[in-house]
């Protein structure tokens, strides 16, 4: 499967804040990039069903954006055999892992994106995703930096856009500054609904949220699990 940008997209030029490259990459990465990356690499084309990048059986379509070393996903396309995984990551160690772990095992139900996982948000059609995952993205904690955080008011329109009335919008960090930030824009979204109830709903990890790698550290204070819906109409 080789990817594709379609020019009608027509996605104006931007910045992508983050690397993309990092560590030397192994022999054994290198050779998963060159054989197994590209059977996995999502075919972009702006308006398509994005059931249909995978096979027969698929009934829903979840997006993970930077999806780190791939645990979190790997864990949900185990778990979740008719659900699609898109996993968006510009860095290609991470990408590197990710194929490090699906080597050898099933990988039917996950697509990779290795770029801006903005590019598959436009170019999806309205209504068209049953859950995202935007888990322990970057803080940038300097106040000149906020304007490069994901989580922005243009970010949540074009995901209320793209995501089904009722979807599941889960957004983790264990950054207080980062949590304030996403509580602060989601809340005032007309699209979504915070579904949490008491405190430790938004303090213990719910269930069927597998942990990642980075979470296990906790660099930066404990974790916070955000869930929201999203909302019927607007």
């Amino acid at each position: 499967m080789v990817s594709s940008a379609p020019s009608d997209l027509g996605r104006r030029r931007r910045l992508l804040y983050g690397r993309r490259k990092g560590p030397k990459l192994s022999a054994h990465q290198k050779e998963l990039r060159r054989s197994l990356l590209p059977q996995l690499t999502l075919a972009l084309e702006s308006g398509r069903d994005p059931r249909t990048y995978f096979g027969a059986g698929v009934e829903d379509v979840w997006l993970e954006v930077g999806f780190g070393g791939g645990e979190h996903l790997i864990e949900q396309a185990r778990a979740n055999p008719q659900v699609g995984l898109i996993g968006a990551d510009p860095y290609e160690a991470g990408v590197a892992k990710l194929l490090s772990k699906i080597d050898g095992g099933s990988a039917s139900n996950i697509r990779i994106h290795e770029g801006d996982a903005r590019d598959i948000i436009e170019a999806l059609p309205d209504a068209c995703l049953g859950r995202v995952f935007i888990l322990f993205p970057d803080p940038w904690p300097k106040a000149r930096h906020h304007k490069r955080r994901f989580v922005q008011m243009e970010m949540l329109d074009a995901l209320a856009r793209a995501m089904k009335p009722g979807a599941e919008l889960r957004i983790a960090s264990d950054d207080a500054g980062y949590v304030d930030w996403t509580l602060e824009r989601a809340l005032a979204h007309p699209g979504f609904l915070w579904t949490a109830s008491c405190a430790a709903d938004w303090r213990i990890r719910p269930e069927g949220w597998p942990q990642t790698r980075y979470e296990a550290k906790a660099l930066h204070g404990p974790p916070a699990y955000l869930c929201f819906m999203r909302r019927g109409n607007m």
